[in-house]
């Protein structure tokens, strides 16, 4: 019962309220956009320094772990590529989007919150690293596919360049990174620092969920349903399984980062595969199908997930 209404009940009701807010027109897109900011730009990166200064690091970064999740993910995103082949014809870059759809996890605004409030600070350091490396090592596939089935000519240097830039001037980037410094120096964060990162990273979470809801209005469900929910399938129960399986049978990986691992599989499509729909102007209904079934789905997987491990 602590499961419920410790970590179930206010994770998945604060987005419900987000929902419900912006469904109602109290909540509109303008203050949604300005809570975003803030999240993304201040609560979350501020919440994610000083979970990393105070983490003690391991002796060597478990590769095992990083080979675990994107291994299961590029396998997801290959069965949802064939799968969309043969079951309902489409084009490679229609492909490509799915196969995106079936293996980007919602990271920042669902798995964040979620890893935080579930497993506590200790999960800061493993969250870390999938996410550090997360966009850097499934756009580019993603984006060379696409740009191939259409004849462009972008390099990949260019393209990298690109990610890397995209990266690197992340506030959220800046956040762990200025963590990982204190936290590999040994030296103390300052008490006043400590205690602004303390306060305005506290709002991370519920703010971070409140958004999430309240941008899933943007999503409807259309077209043929029988798509988005393979696609979901794959995402919210192939995918961990997978990891999970690549995690404790192929390779020795502490139990807290094959949980993290597991849970960061587990969460539905992230926002990114819609806005290459939009951009590419390719599975648009079915990706934001998608994005709103996984997230409905989400609830009980999630919840049956953290029942298991906890």
């Amino acid at each position: 019962m602590d499961i419920i209404f410790g970590i179930i009940l206010p994770i998945f009701g604060t987005l419900g309220i987000g929902y419900a807010a912006a469904r109602f027109g109290v909540f509109d897109e303008a203050a949604n956009r300005g809570l975003s900011v803030f999240v993304f730009n201040f609560a979350i990166p501020l919440m994610l320094f000083r979970s990393i200064a105070q983490t003690e690091l391991p002796d060597a970064l478990p590769w095992g772990y990083l080979l675990s999740y994107f291994v299961g993910a590029f396998v997801t995103m290959g069965l949802a590529m064939v799968a969309g082949r043969t079951l309902f014809a489409r084009r490679l870059d229609e492909l490509a989007v799915m196969g995106m759809g079936a293996s980007y996890s919602n990271t920042a605004m669902l798995g964040i919150p979620l890893v935080v409030t579930a497993y506590g600070p200790a999960a800061a350091l493993p969250l870390f690293v999938l996410i550090a490396c997360h966009s850097l090592v499934l756009l580019p596939p993603t984006t060379i596919i696409i740009e191939a089935a259409r004849g462009a000519q972008q390099s990949i240097g260019k393209l990298m360049w690109t990610l890397l830039r995209g990266v690197a001037t992340t506030p959220l980037i800046w956040g762990l990174s200025a963590g990982l410094m204190f936290a590999i120096s040994g030296a103390a964060v300052p008490d006043a620092v400590d205690s602004i990162a303390g306060g305005i990273g506290a709002a991370a979470a519920p703010c971070a969920l409140f958004a999430l809801g309240a941008s899933l209005t943007r999503y409807r469900l259309g077209g043929n349903l029988r798509e988005p929910l393979v696609v979901v399938a794959l995402k919210t129960l192939v995918h961990p399984l997978l990891v999970w399986l690549l995690a404790t049978q192929v390779f020795d990986i502490p139990e807290l980062w094959v949980v993290v691992a597991v849970t960061l599989a587990a969460l539905p499509a992230g926002v990114t595969p819609y806005l290459f729909a939009q951009r590419y102007q390719v599975v648009q209904a079915s990706t934001a199908s998608t994005v709103f079934l996984s997230t409905l789905f989400s609830v009980v997987s999630l919840s049956v997930l953290l029942f298991i491990v906890r």
